[in-house]
């Protein structure tokens, strides 16, 4: 029976629930996100956070439960890589640049076009293409840099080089890991800025610990716990919530 699903949600998840060796990761997890909506995930190590993104991206299928995408695709009947196609698109804690590359060759490599062999070896950068990555260059603040080696940026700056390798691949929805690991204060704030930008355009799911990161950012948060839904509003709601200090704040 297809559920009730909300036919403009940008995506969907109701009851999924998954188990690896007898450990449920996923346990009735429910959770909607809209069009353009900026979302943040928190919860301790063993939440179901990365299980939950592996499942939108295809790299797990759950045991049950229902996933859709863009009010009415479902997921679990996708592979990954047709999954990346619809347009969803991924970034995982480490950043995956090409280092002996340039920023902007970078960007060039992911741009969202035919990936044949022949269309490849053949293929010309188009002036809209050329104006797509100069767009791409000032949103994630490398404009500067544009010319030299992905090799010689900072890890905050690698970072950002990834989310616009995504971007270059026109998502519709943008799943970020932890995306302020490891970088200066001045960087994490103006990574919050930048997730918010880009957030107007297509939504975004950002999962970190960062809970200094996560005010800045001032969206609605779920925090996940033995792969449910343990509480989910403001962050003064949530961080106030006193199972969410008993399961993950008071550690």
């Amino acid at each position: 029976m297809i559920p009730d699903i909300k036919p403009n949600s940008m995506l969907y998840l109701n009851n999924v629930s998954v188990s690896f060796d007898g450990f449920k990761a996923l346990n009735s997890l429910s959770m909607i996100i809209e069009p353009g909506e900026l979302r943040a995930i928190i919860g301790p190590n063993g939440a179901g956070k990365t299980t939950m993104m592996d499942i939108i991206t295809g790299k797990t299928r759950p045991d049950e439960g229902d996933v859709f995408f863009n009010g009415q695709i479902d997921l679990t009947k996708r592979d990954e890589a047709d999954i990346a196609q619809l347009g969803i698109g991924r970034k995982f804690q480490k950043p995956t640049v090409f280092e002996s590359h340039t920023v902007w060759d970078n960007l060039e490599l992911a741009l969202n076009r035919k990936r044949g062999v022949f269309a490849t070896l053949f293929y010309r950068l188009t002036p809209v293409d050329r104006d797509r990555i100069d767009e791409i260059l000032d949103a994630v603040r490398l404009s500067h840099r544009r010319d030299e080696l992905a090799a010689n940026l900072s890890h905050g700056q690698k970072q950002w080089l990834e989310i616009g390798m995504l971007l270059a691949q026109e998502p519709k929805l943008l799943l970020v890991d932890e995306p302020v690991a490891g970088m200066t204060d001045a960087e994490t704030a103006e990574t919050a800025v930048l997730l918010k930008e880009i957030a107007r355009t297509r939504s975004v799911v950002v999962v970190e610990h960062d809970m200094g990161f996560i005010r800045d950012l001032g969206v609605k948060v779920t925090c996940l716990a033995e792969g449910a839904v343990l509480a989910e509003g403001s962050i003064d709601f949530v961080s106030s919530d006193p199972k969410v200090i008993e399961n993950y704040l008071g550690r």
